[in-house]
């Protein structure tokens, strides 16, 4: 099961994802150094949790999704 994270992370998250999208990649580390830049007043809490929401949104943006070797048919004759 996934996490269910308040519509506000989210939103912050998506906000931050427009504004700063050529900075932002996979690691939450980098992001949070980010997040840190552009929300200093938010709590620690609420930094971690958008730093990572943006780091899982940006993997469903940026990376392609692996197929399964199921779903793949091979066509050849």
């Amino acid at each position: 099961m996934g996490a269910i994270r308040p519509t506000l992370v989210k939103t912050v998250a998506k906000q931050l994802y427009q504004e700063y999208e050529k900075m932002l990649n996979n690691q939450f580390e980098h992001n949070k150094e980010i997040v840190n830049k552009a929300i200093p007043d938010a709590s620690k809490k609420l930094k971690n949790l958008v730093a990572g929401y943006v780091t899982t949104y940006w993997k469903t943006k940026k990376m392609p999704k692996k197929r399964k070797e199921a779903d793949v048919e091979d066509f050849s004759i």
